[in-house]
């Protein structure tokens, strides 16, 4: 099969020698094939369609915090796709937990959509002050003990077909980024079976792809861009009742009350808790309790045994201070159910996928040596920061622990790694090997398959 390729010629005044002697081009024209600004077009095009598109951002009723928080999502999925990605697992599993704990008290009756519906604030319930995010266990606490009916959700606009219609889930939007995606990939395949070479931009944005692949499988059936939630009013009750209700809220950051805005502020780049881990800390909680009561006890026994004892007794040591529930700065949570499954190992070759596709450009032109051993010590500094990384089931910042250093440095030397490939990708262009603007010509190659 005999190739036919188009080349194109440059307006560059000076010409660039590579890292191995050959001439490198600069800025290149369109015409003939393919020019340095149809390239990039393509590469961020592409790269847009796959970050924000596929975000699924939270409700949230406040316009400004919206859409900060939806650019914030947009900017996380550029920085690390990989993380939103198994995010969107973590979201699906517990959307999953939350129809099978919904099955024992309604049966079969909550769809995928409801549970994510739940999951991403959809439902509050009304306060003195505002609103307050009712979170999937609390809902399911309700459910179990008839403070809601599920014959009354229609009431709550909790139906099925009430989501999806507010939901802004575009299907042309979704044609559109899947056959955007689709041409890219081929445009690639085509020039590797042909021997050209990629722009390592280009390999940068082919690194996108399996990530979004993944992201919206498991986000496919997630309500998208919902502005207002369903507003509950509850039953009332007792006081100790609503005090053991509240007592499960996982967080009260989203809650909509005028003493909660500074902080709901904050929270643009938060992630959004998940059930697992209020449940993590209810139970760290529980076994401090526990310590606590046996020192209590000890405490008192030494107490009471000292009162019998004569004046050269040793002094009585302090009483124990009882349990508190400190915040933490948690750096990193992963599911348990996932963490600990089978699918873990799948999960840590979809975290490194995103940096080892970089590995592409292993043999491209750089304009100097130091560059193109700069980007492939990169690429597998980032590879190796994220495998560390997702080792750690939780990363609490807490000193003593003396893994704190691994821990901290290998999420930090991925963010600069993926700053300086970024970097090296667009800087790239000012010298490029020429065969880089070469087109096999698509037309004469699909009359020869024919």
């Amino acid at each position: 099969m005999n190739s036919e390729y188009s080349t194109t010629t440059w307006q560059n005044s000076t010409m660039n020698s590579g890292s191995d002697g050959s001439t490198l081009v600069g800025w290149t024209l369109e015409s003939p094939g393919r020019g340095t600004l149809g390239l990039l077009t393509t590469c961020f095009v592409t790269t847009s369609i796959c970050t924000w598109i596929v975000i699924h951002p939270r409700i949230d009723d406040h316009k400004k915090s919206r859409i900060w928080h939806k650019l914030a999502l947009w900017l996380k999925t550029i920085i690390a796709p990989e993380l939103i990605a198994v995010e969107a697992a973590q979201e699906h599993m517990q959307a999953q937990q939350v129809i099978k704990e919904s099955a024992k008290l309604i049966g079969k009756q909550m769809t995928l959509e409801q549970a994510f519906y739940v999951g991403m604030f959809g439902l509050r319930y009304r306060t003195a002050h505002g609103s307050k995010v009712l979170w999937p266990n609390q809902f399911l606490w309700l459910l179990e003990n008839n403070y809601l009916r599920w014959e009354d959700h229609a009431e709550w606009g909790f139906e099925h077909e009430v989501i999806k219609d507010k939901s802004n889930s575009d299907s042309f939007a979704k044609l559109f980024a899947l056959l955007q995606v689709a041409g890219f990939v081929g445009q690639c395949l085509i020039r590797a079976v042909h021997n050209l070479p990629l722009a390592p931009l280009e390999a940068m944005t082919l690194g996108y792809i399996p990530l979004f692949a993944v992201t919206y499988y498991y986000w496919w059936l997630k309500p998208k861009d919902i502005n207002t939630p369903s507003i509950i009013q509850l039953e009332d009750m007792r006081p100790e009742v609503f005090a053991e209700f509240e007592a499960l809220s996982i967080d009260n950051t989203f809650d909509s009350e005028p003493n909660l805005r500074s902080r709901s502020l904050r929270s643009i780049w938060a992630l959004t808790p998940r059930m697992f881990e209020k449940q993590f800390a209810d139970k760290q909680f529980r076994i401090a309790q526990e310590e606590y009561e046996q020192k209590m006890e000890d405490y008192q026994l030494q107490r009471l045994s000292a009162d019998h004892a004569n004046s050269t007794s040793k002094p009585m040591q302090l009483p124990p201070e009882p349990p508190r529930r400190d915040s933490e700065i948690v750096l990193g949570h992963w599911d348990p159910q996932l963490y600990h499954s089978k699918l873990w190992p799948i999960a840590i070759l979809v975290g490194i996928s995103f940096p080892a596709l970089h590995l592409i450009s292993w043999g491209a032109e750089f304009p100097t040596m130091v560059e193109s051993w700069l980007w492939r010590v990169a690429a597998l500094t980032s590879i190796c920061g994220m495998l560390i990384f997702m080792q750690f089931e939780r990363v609490v910042l807490h000193w003593r622990d003396p893994l704190m250093i691994v821990k901290l440095l290998s999420p930090m030397l991925y963010l600069v790694t993926r700053m300086i490939m970024l970097a090296l990708a667009l800087a790239a262009f000012r010298a490029s090997d020429p065969r880089l603007y070469q087109t096999y010509v698509a037309s004469s190659y699909w009359v020869q398959l024919i």
